[in-house]
C-alpha cells in the first residue's frame, strides 16, 4: 500500500506554478532539484495497491446506493468521440445524447461533457448552448503529443476559440521518462496560461509511464504545474484506466490536498465500459478520498460505450427487466 505524503512536507500555499511566489518555485527551480522532489515522494507498493484496489473492487451495494451510483456515474461521464471519421452530424448526435441520455426516460441526469477534436468543439457548443454540459477539447498533438511546444499551444487556442471550456492535453512522455520533469512541467504551465478560463486537464497516458510510482511523479508534476485534473489516459493505449493506477492518482490528490489545501480532479479514461467498472471506481474514490471527490466537479469518466450500460442498468432498476441494446442510442 502507499504511504500517506506528509503535508509538512511542503509548504502550503495557494494552486503552485512557476513564478507564484509560493515555496514550490523551490522544487522547480532547476532540473536537479524537481527530480530530487520527485524522487523523494514515498514509493508506491505495488503489490500493496493492487491488492487495495482488488478488494475494493470486490465491494458490493444495496439496490437504492445503486441506483444513486449509477445516476451519480452518468452525470460524470465526458461522452466522447476522438476518430479520424468524426463529422458533425456525429458531433451533434452525441451532443444530443449528452442532453438526454435516455429518450424514453426524462428524469436520467445529462451527462458532465462532450469531448472531442478541437475543430470541432465550436459544432458540440453550439449543440449544448444552454445546457450547463460542458464542452471538453482534446489537444497538444493528442494523443502522441508529439509536436513542437508551438504547434501544441496553437492546438489549445485553436480550441478555446472555437468553443471548448475544458482542455484535455497530453503530456510528453518521452520527455518525462528521459528524465527532463522541468521540461514537461514548463509546458504544462504554458498550456495552462493558454487556457484561459477554460479548465485543463493533463492526462498522463499512464500506460506509457510503466511504474506506478511513475504515475504518482506525474500526478505531482501535473498537479504543481496547475492542472484542473489529472487523467490517466488518452484510450489509445493499452493498459488504459486501471484500477491500481487510479488509487495511486487518487491518493496523490488527496495528499496534495492536504499541503496545499487545493483539490484536483481525478478522470480515468479507456476501458471503463461497464456498469460494474464504474461502481468499482466509485467505491474507489469514496474510500480513498472521500465524498468530496464524488461529483462531476472533482470526478469524470471518459467513455463512449459506458454511458450505454449504465442506461441499460438503470432501467432494469426502474422496470424490472433488461431491454435489449437496441432500447439506447448508438454512439
Amino acid at each position: 500500500m502507499t504511504h500517506v505524503l506528509d503535508p509538512g512536507t511542503l509548504a502550503a500555499g495557494t494552486r503552485p506554478a512557476a513564478g507564484s511566489g509560493t515555496p514550490f518555485d523551490d522544487v522547480t527551480r532547476s532540473d536537479a532539484a524537481f527530480r530530487a522532489f520527485l524522487h523523494g515522494l514515498p514509493g508506491v507498493d505495488q503489490v500493496g495497491a493492487e491488492q487495495r484496489a482488488a478488494t475494493l473492487g470486490t465491494r458490493s451495494i444495496k439496490t437504492t446506493a445503486k441506483a444513486w451510483a449509477i445516476d451519480t456515474a452518468i452525470a460524470m461521464v465526458d461522452l466522447t468521440t476522438l476518430e479520424g471519421a468524426d463529422t458533425p452530424g456525429k458531433v451533434r448526435s452525441l451532443a444530443a445524447k449528452a442532453r438526454r441520455p435516455d429518450p424514453t426516460d426524462p428524469t436520467a441526469p445529462a451527462v458532465a461533457a462532450v469531448c472531442v477534436y478541437g475543430d470541432l468543439a465550436g459544432v458540440a457548443r453550439e449543440a449544448l448552448e444552454g445546457t450547463g454540459i460542458h464542452v471538453a477539447a482534446v489537444a497538444t498533438a493528442f494523443p502522441s503529443g508529439r509536436a513542437s511546444r508551438a504547434v501544441k499551444l496553437a492546438d489549445v487556442r485553436d480550441a478555446v476559440g472555437n468553443g471548448a471550456d475544458e482542455i484535455d492535453m497530453v503530456i510528453d512522455r518521452g520527455a518525462f521518462l528521459s528524465g527532463r520533469y522541468l521540461e514537461v512541467f514548463e509546458e504544462i504551465v504554458a498550456v495552462k496560461q493558454e487556457c484561459g478560463d477554460a479548465h485543463l486537464k493533463v492526462i498522463l497516458e499512464t500506460g506509457e509511464l510503466v511504474t506506478l510510482d511513475n504515475a504518482r511523479r506525474a500526478s505531482w508534476l501535473a498537479m504543481l504545474a496547475g492542472a484542473d485534473f489529472i487523467k490517466t489516459s488518452t484510450g489509445k493505449v493499452s493498459p488504459a484506466a486501471t484500477l491500481p493506477v487510479c488509487l495511486v492518482m487518487l491518493e496523490a490528490v488527496r495528499d496534495f490536498r492536504a499541503a496545499t489545501g487545493t483539490q484536483v480532479g481525478v478522470k480515468p479514461a479507456g476501458g471503463i465500459r461497464t456498469t460494474k467498472d464504474a461502481v468499482k471506481h466509485l467505491v474507489m474514490v469514496n474510500e480513498t478520498v472521500g465524498a468530496d471527490w464524488l461529483s462531476p466537479d472533482w470526478f469524470r469518466f471518459g467513455a463512449s460505450s459506458l454511458l450505454n450500460d449504465l442506461l441499460l442498468q438503470r432501467q432494469k432498476l426502474r422496470t424490472g427487466h433488461y431491454s435489449g441494446p437496441d432500447h439506447v442510442s448508438v454512439d
